[in-house]
């Protein structure tokens, strides 16, 4: 487990100190992928390197298994970092390497054996689906190939923490999600505790259980990626959840009958819930707005429904209230 306790990081600069992390506490139970999201200077990379003590904090604590490794000196920290690694958007392998020896590095550096380190990378190599590119060098990869070595090297040690820093940043959207489900494996597979940093919606969406919002370094919300999803409290997370702005009802025709329906897990299915409604009940609807994602086999999100009379608006109301996962309301 990993508790973050009321952290604080302050720099100071030439124009006075700046709280970067302010009384930060967050819960991060083993086995977890759990998330933390929030827009540029947010402070979510900062966050991250207090977590592996690349930065100190000023205030507050990191414990991990129950050890305060805040107050450890720099040689036991070492010890712990065997035990949390991180990849990161660039990646940052040694370009003159190859990929096997890349892998090698962290083990030759704790001490193993050539023949061991070899034996252990090559094991590796084939849990990232790389095992051709041993001989390759970084150069001679896709950026998705890269990040596969850089996630084999950072499984070197056993860890049971893995950071990832925007890890998937400068990769395209298919290459993202290939690089997303490795992870996801990695983490079934292995039980490793991952913590994904990101300023990207669709990849807490594809990934995370839980997540931490970041918004002006304080945590604005925090919860069950599907609650926040299906209910955002903050306005930092109404903004990430609902880029292009909430369901609005001002401006709609005073004689329009309007339905807001929440989808708070409802399963997806290959009819649309309107299209199914108007099959089904022939009811018709006008969807005046809706932002709904899905994530596995639910769905979260906003609709507002139009009708034309109270007569309509009623027995639509009775058939969505029917359906689990929805929360139905006049607006």
């Amino acid at each position: 487990m990993i508790e973050i306790k009321n952290l604080s990081k302050v720099f100071s600069t030439s124009n006075g100190n700046f709280e970067a992390l302010k009384n930060i506490n967050i819960t991060v139970n083993d086995g977890d992928i759990f998330g933390i999201i929030g827009m540029s200077g947010a402070g979510k990379s900062t966050l991250v390197r207090c977590i592996n003590m690349l930065e100190r904090p000023t205030e507050g604590s990191v414990v991990i298994d129950g050890v305060d490794i805040s107050s450890l000196k720099e040689k036991e920290l070492r010890k712990i970092r065997r035990n949390v690694t991180m990849i990161f958007q660039g990646f940052n392998l040694l370009m003159q390497r190859t990929c096997l020896k890349n892998v090698c590095f962290p083990l030759e550096l704790d001490g193993v054996s050539k023949k061991d380190a070899k034996k252990r990378a090559l094991e590796l190599l084939e849990l990232v689906g790389l095992s051709e590119k041993a001989n390759a060098y970084p150069a001679q990869l896709s950026g998705g190939q890269q990040q596969r070595v850089a996630i084999a090297r950072a499984l070197a040690t056993n860890p049971k923490i893995l950071l990832c820093d925007e890890a998937t940043s400068a990769l395209d959207p298919k290459t993202t999600r290939s690089i997303l489900s490795l992870i996801k494996d990695i983490n079934e597979k292995l039980g490793i505790t991952v913590i994904v940093i990101t300023h990207q919606m669709s990849v807490i969406e594809e990934i995370c259980n839980n997540v931490a919002i970041l918004d002006n370094g304080e945590v604005a919300e925090q919860g069950a990626v599907n609650d926040i999803f299906s209910a955002p409290k903050s306005q930092a997370a109404r903004h990430l959840v609902f880029p292009d702005g909430e369901a609005q009802v001002e401006n709609a025709p005073e004689y329009q009958k309007i339905l807001r329906v929440l989808f708070n897990g409802a399963n997806a299915t290959d009819t649309p819930l309107i299209a199914g409604m108007a099959i089904n009940e022939g009811i018709a609807a006008n969807i005046l707005y809706a932002s709904t994602k899905s994530i596995g086999d639910k769905t979260y999100g906003t609709m507002l429904l139009s009708f034309s009379d109270e007569e309509t608006l009623g027995r639509a109301k009775a058939y969505l209230t029917d359906i689990d996962g929805l929360t139905v309301e006049e607006a």
